[in-house]
């Protein structure tokens, strides 16, 4: 089960990288094929944050976005309150 999860995580953090460096692409060059804010805040949900936060970093995207710089860490604090939890309790 482990192994599904790290793969499961390698695959969406993947995926969100390419969308964010995508979506800055189409900022620059095809401002009508942007990817949605809430299609970006829902990879993050569903486990690609920390890829997006430094996605978003390191090609400088939305980080002038308090929505974004702010929002991203406060998912990330989620998530690991959650897997600690998960862990704590299940385990």
């Amino acid at each position: 089960m482990k192994e599904y999860l790290l793969i499961y995580f390698l695959i969406i953090s993947a995926v969100t990288a390419i969308i964010t460096v995508y979506d800055k692409w189409a900022a620059k060059n095809r401002p009508k094929h942007r990817v949605p804010e809430k299609a970006l805040f829902l990879f993050a949900l569903f486990g690609g944050s920390v890829a997006e936060y430094l996605t978003m970093v390191f090609i400088r995207h939305k980080t002038k976005h308090k929505r974004f710089m702010l929002g991203l860490p406060a998912i990330i604090i989620l998530q690991v309150a959650v897997i600690i939890m998960y862990m704590l309790y299940v385990n």
